[in-house]
Order: structure tokens, then C-alpha cells, then sequence
């Protein structure tokens, strides 16, 4: 129906010339390309402004319903020849599609409701949908356009009513201007310093004012501002509901300005759902929006004085300290507080999870969050629990986190997560997404409607750092959807000293968030009524749509970066009109004091109240003692860090029946009855197959008995990363595909009715924003095996940040634990620099533990330890170390480096007895050749210690040369080392003169600088070996970690196994 409409438009438009009789003229013309045609209107030379509409041909009666093949048809481009050095519109195109859209929107309504339009568009939408008329019979221009003093007796009209049908469609592109362009002009600036946060240069002023929305534009005059226009469809139709059926122009132009134009903007028609537009328009488009009632108000005002005295009082009492505080921006803590509230109240939100920008974090702590202010009183005094800074680094006051509680007006209680995160900014908004994603799991919210994440912004920040597109990126896919985020910028207009146009290319700080069609509202911080209204309204929104909306918080810095930072040095004109500035709290006392809402001694009574208040804190902070589970959430049925710091916990069995490799193999390498495989992959199967009959296991099917015993253990398994379905390796085969009919099958999530689900998710190409999301999961549940891929190990460099920062310290600086596994390709096979090397020298250096002197209790060092780090080469070992991830009774980040040449080597088997019975992991293997190809312990001669891959290598070598006087050890665990192991290795060598550390890596990578002193202290404690150094073997130094040339990649190799067999003291 609505093809058939646009076409006609489109039909009647080619037809339709039109000139006007006076200084003014302009011709049509029409450009095509492919199958799709626009009307492009030209000012001729004596032409001046114009306007004109394809409805005029429909209004005359002329339709005809043409079939061209497209759907919108841009009906107008205005381009002038005379006005070349004159201001440009901010869209020239504007324009485009207004005939269209206005059929549109009656045609709606009609579908709606018949009686909502006239009952000429009644008779034509109905004999359209019928066909039982021609189009031009159809046809009944609706003289309710305008109000008109006689009935039409024809289809036609004469040009007066003509006239009446352009001013119409004038005075509807009038307020889509307002919609669309409305924004740019609002009064958003509380200093008044730049067009409202365009983006200017530092020589510019900013755009000058859109001229759609000036009424000359549309050649109106002042006579008309006293016509009245019909309310409706694309005029103000939610005006109508206050039970006026029309308004005059001046007003229509008066209500956009104040809708769109007033303290606050908003973008949404970027956003392409009709739906969703209108629902916003439903809440916008009111008489007034942002009604309060007087408790209310009361409410905000409550907030506001909390938000104002919490930082002044911080300044009174501690003055030498940096807080990064909210002065300029005081507003954002009623904001946060009524989004909050009404998610309880109104949507029955239950938890939430903060990720916060430094920018009034410490206020929002304790004021909003649930905090209490002693303890960041406490914390400014420097008194800190002792026992939770044993064996912990601490970190500033403004980066932790906390867990708290919010009770609503309502009743309703709301825990709060304020996640702990690093100076790198915007890092944590991946992770507050993550752990928003698995507390809605756990707390089976599959709608996603009582566990909602919000996260906090600066300007600078969201507009720089990348992490933001990428954590957007994820939001709407269904492995990482979290129903909607709601952001809060945070818009101080100053990123520490650099200028809003050094600092971003696009008008606003929030323009990113256009990619996921997130609707933006810009407001003026310092009034505070709208920022509490566009807080709700964000929230309404998520709660109804499960989508992303930010709230653009226009403010202004009172301070420098810091309070000792002096920004006049940078900033000078900026920083005399924050001087100037009035605080928002005296703003908004004025406004209630002169509207009647409160008196001048009610609202100082409350301000009195407060001062009281924080005075009583204060004083009690001196004897405040801080819980731990005040950082960060306690789990159930895992031992906390203070009793892993009081008892030595023994090893976990990892073993499993030999009945169960079978249930579980079976399953996994089978597919439905009908189901068809790929012939490659059928064969693949069916090699899994006969090894397990032969009783050996490959590193697959290792993998997949590891993720489905814990799934029959009720331990979810999550595998996300790029191409994880199938493996970059083509090894795993997760998931299946049927080539008939496209269907896929995971046998892992297949295995028996009561198991755990197994979920294994293709990530996009994201690394950072990826790996942060995995890391912010495993904070909220410790009982699901969390496991990241890297497609190739290099690939872990874009997530350094969450690495550092989060994974290797996040225990230590502020008491997150996590489960985290990642898995990163790794070992030298001539792929060149990038697909070679995970960089194991660079977490080797993350590792917290002392080598260079032997430990005396080193059955703790798992415990104590901060992240594990593994490099093995059996499939039986990598079993073992997924399963001890769960079955231990804490948690901590494990990083497997893997090999892609031994994923199927021959020497990479193991023996369904290597998983069974009491079986275990085996951080160190000693050589199984004894007493075979070679020697027996006492005869060995030399020892070559090495982990991964390079052992098939040596061991390859060895056994084509004949050698047998050399014993090959692998240390399958770097980290923590297994000390009491490798010396029980040792030990058996007692004639060695000989200890060499082999390694593919240069001698600037891999774990040589890292593993030098363990093992030299390791020497030092053994029998017979105590005078021994060991030596290197491996590449020299180098820049780049691997050669990208195949010849260049053999010599190495050849080189490096003679070092191993030949290097001496």
C-alpha cells in the first residue's frame, strides 16, 4: 500500500512543473541512476528562496500509480546558484521526502484509526487497499488540511486550496525541522561559551543558526503567524490530546522551541524504527514533559544538596588531597539518583552495575551508590584496614569499587556493583557489560528487565578511545546483549587542558552511539529538572526498548583537571566564565523559591541538616573499620582471600570414570540421525573415533571431554573469540553444520538433560572490548568455566589494557577475583612476526611471584599466586588444568599458550589412563625415554629443560641422531614454577654436567629472563648439582619476534638444536 503510495509521489513529481509569475523561478529536472530516480529542484538564476512539493500534483487530482522499482524516493535536493558565499543550512538536503513522509503519517493513522483522518483520505486509503478504484478516482484531496469555509465538490482544487495544501506541508517541514535540526540550537551550555557543543575550531564562533528553522525560510510571513494549522500527523498530534484541535503558527514555532530548542536536545531521527521515534515524540511533544510534583521536587532538591555539600565538605576537610571533583556538574547526582529510583520503582530493576568515570566518582560513592561516607572519610584519613593490605598493592580512593544498596522511595531495594577500574579510561566499560550479562544469567533475568548496567563517561573519553566502538559493537549481539546500556556523559567540554576541537571530529562527545541507533539526549546540566527528567525518560527507554541510550550532561569543570591543577593556563576565557558562574544548588534554590514550591527557610534547613550530618560522619570515620565486602561481592562455596591466606589448601581431582570418557566422547563426535556432515569433517570424526578406541586421545577431543564433564558437573562452559566455533586451526569443531540444510548442532550442549549449558560464541573482530567483556563475566560468576581464544596469539596485544590492569593486578589492587581463561596460539613455525609469538616474556613479567630465592612453603604458591601461566604438550595435561579452573575453591586468571603444530602431532597423545583414576595435572614431565632410546637418569650427561613445542623439535632431533646421554624435561606450568617438582627432577641427574634452558624464542622473549633465576635457585637446593649454571639455547636477540621468511626460519631452527645439543660453560 504504501509502495503504491511513495510511487505515485514519485510519478506525480516527474510530472509536475511550476513556475511562479514573479522575481522568483526554478525548474525540475530529473536524476536517475540504476533503477531508482529523484527530483532534483534548481533555483534558476533570478530565483530567490523556494519551495515546492510533489503533493501539489496530488492535490490536483493528477494520480497515477506508476511501477518503478523503489521504495523511498528523495523527492527534492535545493541547490542555488546565487547564494554560493552565503551561511550554508546544516543540511542542504533537508527537505527530501516530505510528501512522502506526510502520506505516511496519515496513512498510519488511518491504519490505526479511520476516524483519526479525513473522510477523503478514509475513502481513498480504502479503495487503494480494496483496488476497486483507480487511483485517480480514489483520490479526495482532504480539505481538513487547513481550515477552509466551503466543501470541495471535486477532486480538484483550485489554487487557493492549493495554497492552503503547500502551507500545510510548509508548516510540517517547519516542526521536522525543529525534530531533526531542534538539538544544535538548544541552550545546553551552562556557560554559554560555544554553540552549544558544536564542534568549532578555535578561530570559529559555530554554526550559525539552521536556516530551516526560521519561518522565512518557508516564505512565511508575520501575516501568517496568526493562521491556525490543524493539529495531526506530523504538526504536534500529542498537542492535540490537551483537547485543541488546532494552534496558530506563532505558537506551533513557540512549542518546538521550547520542545526541542529549550535547555535540553535531543537526537532521534537517525534512529531507522518508526516505532521508537514516535515514542519518543509521545513523551517529548507534551505541553510539559518534565512536571514535577512538589515531593518531587523535594527529592531533587535533596540530591542536589547532597551532591553540592559532599564535595565542599570533602574541600574543607582535606584539602591537600585530589578527589577529581563534581563541582560544575552537581546535577548528575539527582540525575543518577531519579534513574535509579523510577528503574525500581516503576520497572522493577533489582541490580545494577556501574562502570564510573574518576569525574565525581567518590561523590556519587557516597551519596548515591550506597557507600558509606565514613569510609571514604577513612580512606582520605589513610585508615585502611591492615589485614586487607597485607599482601595487597591498594590503589587511590577514586578507583575502587564497592557493593551497596539503594533503597527507592518506593520501598524497593536496588544492589548496586560500582565496578573498581584503572585510569586507562573507558576500560571498564566492557567489563561493566560483562558482569551486567552474568549477573542476568544468575539471576535467570532471560528479558533482561531486573538487572541493568549504566556506565559513566567523560566527554574526552567516550569521543577518544576506541574501546567505546568496540564495546558498542558488541551491544547488540546475542552473545554479549545486555538489554540496553544507559550512558551518562559526563560533559565538562575540556579533556584535561586540550580544547573540544582538539578532542573529537564530530559535533558531539556522544555521536558515536549513533551506531547502535541509541537515542541522545544533550541537556544543560545546571538545569536540573530536565536532567532528572532525560535520566528517566534513559531509563524508560532501556526498559522498553532493551537498547542503548545515553544522556549528554553538559557541564563545566570549576576546577582544573585535579584541584591543584591550575587550568587558566590553557583554558583562560573558559575559566573566567566558570568564575563567574552562579552553582546549580543557588540556581535551582531561586527557582523554587520563586515559583513557591519551598521557602528560603525550609530549603536552608535542609542545607543545614546535611552540613550536620557529614560533621557526625566525619567524626565517626575515626573509628570506621571497612569490609571487605565492601569492594567487592563474596561468593558462596569458594574460600575468600583472607582464608586463603590462613590455610594451605591440598590438590583437587581433576580424574574422571573412564564410563564418563565414554558418554562424553560418544556424544561429541556424533550428530543427529539425518544430519548432514561435511565429508572432510565426517573423516575427522571419525579419526577422534578410532583413536579413542586405541585408546588414545587427541588435543580436541581432550578439550571437549575437559568442557563437557564440567557441564555434566553443572559448571557452565563459556567459549567466546574469533572463529571459536570452528577453531582458526580448523581443530575444534564445535559447532557442526548441516550442508543440506544449514542447521547447526553442538554436540557439547547436547550431552544429557540436567548438564550446565555449553555456549561457544564467534566474536567479532575485537579484541580489547572482547577480552574486557569475558573478564567482567567471570567478576560475578566464579562457577562457570570463562575461556577467551585469541585467533592468533599475537592478537592479545590489543587487549594489553585488560591484561595489565584488570587480569594480572585486579586482585591485588582491589580484591576482584576472577576465573578468566585465555587461551592464546603460540610457537614459531615460519609465519612471520604477527602469527608466531604471544609475547610469554611480557605476562611472565606480570607475575607476581619471587624467583630468584627457593620458597618455603611452595605448596602455597598456587594460592598466593596472582595468574597462572601454562605452555604444555599433552592433551591429557590440558584436561586436567580446565578442570582444576572449577573444581578448586578459588579462583584465579589462567593463560594457556598453545601449539598449533602439535595440535595434531604425533607425539601430542596421551592415554585414556592419563584421565582417569588418579590421574593429574603434571607441571613437570620428566622424559619417558629412559631406559629405552636413552640412558637411565644416573648417565645422562646433559639436561635440556624446555616447555611447548620446541620439545618435538629437540626430541625429533635426538632421536634421528642417535643421542642418548641427553634427557629432555618439560615444564609444562611457568607460573607459579613448580619448584619442589623441578628439583625432584633435578635430582635424579646427579651426573649432569650439563643443564641447558631450551627455548624457540629470541633471547629477549619467551621465559628465559623469567626462568634464569628459578632454576639457578632451584640448582642451588639440590643434591648434586648445586655448582651448575644452566646456559641458553634458542634465537638471538631481535626486534621482531619471528621471521616472516621461510628460509630465514629453517636456519634458525637449525641453528637453535645445535645451541641445544652442543652450547657448553
Amino acid at each position: 500500500m504504501l509502495y503504491a503510495l511513495r510511487t505515485l509521489v514519485a510519478r506525480e513529481a516527474l510530472k509536475f512543473r511550476y513556475r511562479r509569475t514573479t522575481s522568483v523561478g526554478y525548474s525540475l529536472s530529473i536524476v536517475r541512476s540504476g533503477a531508482c530516480s529523484c527530483v532534483q529542484l534548481k533555483n534558476l538564476p533570478c530565483a530567490q528562496r523556494t519551495f515546492a512539493s510533489a503533493a501539489e500534483a496530488l492535490a490536483r487530482g493528477e494520480s497515477h500509480i506508476a511501477q518503478h522499482q523503489f521504495q523511498d524516493i528523495p523527492l527534492m535536493t535545493r541547490s542555488s546558484d546565487l547564494d554560493k558565499d552565503s551561511q550554508p543550512s546544516i543540511s542542504d538536503s533537508f527537505l527530501q521526502g516530505g510528501a512522502a513522509n506526510y502520506i505516511d503519517e496519515m496513512f498510519r493513522s488511518w491504519k490505526q484509526d479511520p476516524k483519526s483522518v479525513h473522510v477523503s483520505w478514509r475513502t481513498y486509503f480504502r479503495n487503494m487497499e480494496d483496488r476497486s478504484r483507480p487511483a485517480s478516482e480514489a483520490f479526495q484531496p482532504p480539505p481538513g488540511l487547513v481550515s477552509s469555509r466551503q466543501p470541495l465538490a471535486t477532486p480538484g482544487l483550485d489554487s487557493g486550496q492549493t495554497a492552503e495544501v503547500l502551507l500545510h506541508l510548509k508548516v510540517q517541514h517547519l516542526v521536522r525541522a525543529y525534530q531533526s535540526r531542534g538539538h544544535y540550537h538548544a541552550k545546553t551550555d551552562p556557560l554559554g561559551e560555544r554553540v552549544n557543543a558544536l564542534h568549532v575550531g578555535p578561530n570559529q564562533s559555530g554554526l550559525a543558526r539552521a536556516v530551516e528553522l526560521e519561518p522565512s525560510y518557508y516564505d512565511f510571513t508575520e501575516k501568517d503567524m496568526d493562521r491556525h494549522f490543524n493539529l495531526g500527523p506530523g504538526i504536534l498530534p500529542r498537542y492535540a490530546t490537551e483537547g485543541r484541535k488546532s494552534m496558530n503558527l506563532r505558537d506551533i514555532i513557540a512549542a518546538c522551541e521550547q520542545r526541542y530548542c529549550g535547555s535540553y536536545g535531543v537526537e532521534y531521527l537517525h534512529i531507522p524504527d518508526r516505532a521508537k521515534c514516535d515514542w519518543l515524540r509521545d513523551r517529548l511533544e507534551i505541553p510539559n514533559p518534565a512536571k514535577f510534583s512538589r515531593e518531587e521536587k523535594r527529592r531533587i532538591l535533596d540530591g542536589l544538596i547532597w551532591g553540592t555539600s559532599f564535595e565542599r565538605f570533602l574541600a574543607a576537610k582535606f584539602p591537600n588531597e585530589k578527589r577529581f571533583g563534581l563541582d560544575g556538574s552537581e546535577g548528575l547526582v539527582p540525575g543518577v539518583m531519579s534513574m535509579i529510583d523510577h528503574s525500581a520503582d516503576v520497572h522493577g530493576v533489582q541490580d545494577i552495575t556501574i562502570g564510573s568515570c574518576h569525574r565525581g566518582r567518590l561523590t556519587m560513592l557516597g551519596t548515591v551508590y550506597g557507600k558509606a561516607p565514613e569510609a571514604i572519610f577513612a580512606e582520605f584519613a589513610g585508615r585502611v584496614r591492615s589485614d586487607m593490605l597485607r599482601n595487597m598493592a591498594g590503589d587511590v580512593k577514586y578507583h575502587l569499587g564497592h557493593q551497596g544498596q539503594r533503597v527507592s522511595p518506593d520501598g524497593h531495594t536496588v544492589d548496586i556493583s560500582v565496578l573498581a577500574n584503572p585510569s586507562h579510561l573507558e576500560a571498564v566499560d566492557p567489563v561493566a557489560t560483562g558482569r551486567a550479562f552474568a549477573t542476568q544469567r544468575l539471576n535467570n533475568d532471560p528479558k533482561k528487565k531486573r538487572n541493568m548496567c549504566v556506565t559513566l563517561h567523560g566527554d574526552a573519553a567516550i569521543a577518544g578511545q576506541g574501546v567505546v566502538y568496540e564495546t558498542l559493537g558488541l551491544s547488540r549481539l546475542p552473545a554479549y546483549d545486555v538489554g540496553g546500556t544507559i550512558r551518562l556523559v559526563v560533559n565538562n567540554q575540556v579533556g584535561f587542558t586540550a580544547d573540544v576541537h582538539c578532542s573529537r571530529s564530530t559535533p558531539y562527545a556522544s555521536d558515536i552511539a549513533k551506531v547502535v541507533d541509541a537515542p541522545i539526549f544533550h541537556v544543560n546540566a545546571d538545569d536540573v529538572e530536565s536532567v532528572v527528567f532525560l535520566c528517566k525518560l534513559a531509563a524508560d527507554w532501556r526498559a522498553t526498548f532493551h537498547s542503548d541510550c545515553v544522556v549528554d550532561i553538559i557541564c563545566y569543570r570549576k576546577f582544573g583537571h585535579n584541584e591543584f591543577d591550575q587550568p587558566s593556563f590553557t583554558q583562560p576565557l573558559m575559566y573566567q566564565k566558570v568564575a563567574a558562574q552562579t552553582p546549580s544548588l543557588d540556581k535551582y534554590v531561586q527557582k523554587l523559591v520563586s515559583e513557591g514550591s519551598f521557602t528560603v527557610e525550609e530549603i536552608d534547613c535542609l542545607r543545614k541538616s546535611v552540613w550536620n550530618r557529614l560533621n557526625e560522619m566525619y567524626d565517626s570515620s575515626k573509628g570506621f573499620v571497612s569490609s571487605r565486602e565492601a569492594f567487592t561481592a563474596p561468593w558462596q562455596s569458594l574460600k575468600s582471600p583472607e582464608s586463603l591466606k590462613n590455610e594451605v589448601l591440598p590438590p583437587v581431582t581433576t580424574a574422571i570414570d573412564e564410563a564418563i570418557v565414554e558418554q562424553v566422547a560418544a556424544k561429541a563426535l556424533s550428530v543427529p540421525s539425518g544430519f548432514q556432515l561435511h565429508s572432510n569433517l565426517e573423516r575427522i570424526l571419525t579419526g577422534r573415533k578410532k583413536a579413542l578406541d586405541n585408546g588414545t586421545v587427541d588435543w580436541s577431543t581432550a578439550e571437549a571431554l575437559a568442557f563437557g564433564t564440567l557441564c555434566l558437573e553443572k559448571h557452565p562452559v563459556r567459549l567466546t573469540g574469533q572463529d571459536v566455533q570452528r577453531g582458526t586451526f580448523s581443530q575444534r569443531h564445535a559447532v557442526l553444520h548441516d550442508q543440506e540444510t544449514g542447521e547447526s548442532w553442538a554436540p557439547l550442549n547436547n550431552l544429557a538433560v540436567e548438564q550446565a549449558p555449553f555456549e561457544v560464541e564467534n566474536s567479532p573482530l575485537s579484541e580489547f572490548g572482547a577480552l574486557g567483556f569475558e573478564y567482567g563475566v567471570t567478576l560475578a560468576d566464579p562457577h562457570s568455566l570463562v575461556m577467551w581464544e585469541a585467533q592468533f596469539g599475537d592478537f592479545a596485544n590489543n587487549t594489553q589494557v585488560i591484561i595489565d590492569n584488570f587480569i594480572a593486578s585486579g586482585e591485588t589492587k582491589w580484591l576482584d577475583r576472577s576465573g578468566l581463561v585465555l587461551s592464546l596460539p603460540h610457537g614459531y613455525d615460519g609465519q612471520g612476526a604477527e602469527h608466531s609469538s604471544a609475547r610469554i616474556e611480557r605476562f611472565l613479567m606480570l607475575c607476581s611471584e619471587e624467583g630468584r630465592i627457593y620458597p618455603s612453603e611452595p605448596e602455597r604458591a598456587h594460592q598466593d599466586a596472582n595468574m597462572g601461566l601454562v605452555y604444555m604438550t599433552t592433551p591429557a595435561n590440558y584436561f586436567h588444568v580446565l578442570r582444576r579452573q572449577m573444581r578448586r575453591e578459588y579462583r584465579k586468571p589462567l593463560v594457556i599458550f598453545f601449539s598449533k603444530s602439535l595440535l595434531r602431532h604425533p607425539l601430542t597423545r596421551s592415554d585414556i589412563a592419563d584421565f582417569t583414576g588418579s590421574s593429574t595435572f603434571q607441571p613437570v614431565i620428566t622424559d619417558p625415554e629412559h631406559g629405552q632410546a636413552i640412558e637411565d637418569p644416573e648417565s645422562i650427561q646433559r639436561v635440556i629443560i624446555c616447555s611447548g613445542q620446541v620439545y618435538a623439535a629437540i626430541q625429533k632431533h635426538r632421536e634421528a641422531v642417535g643421542i642418548k646421554d641427553v634427557a629432555i624435561t618439560r615444564i609444562e606450568e611457568l607460573h607459579p614454577f613448580p619448584w619442589a617438582e623441578v628439583k625432584s627432577n633435578l635430582n635424579q641427574y646427579k651426573n649432569a654436567k650439563t643443564i641447558v634452558w631450551a627455548q624457540e624464542e629470541h633471547y629477549n622473549g619467551g621465559a628465559w629472563h623469567y626462568i634464569r633465576d628459578r632454576l639457578d635457585a632451584v640448582l642451588n637446593e639440590t643434591e648434586h648439582l648445586a655448582r651448575r649454571r644452566v646456559l641458553f639455547a634458542g634465537r638471538g636477540t631481535s626486534a621482531s619476534p619471528a621471521t616472516g621468511l621461510k628460509h630465514v626460519h629453517y636456519a634458525e631452527e637449525k641453528a637453535l638444536l645445535y645451541d641445544v645439543f652442543n652450547v657448553q660453560n
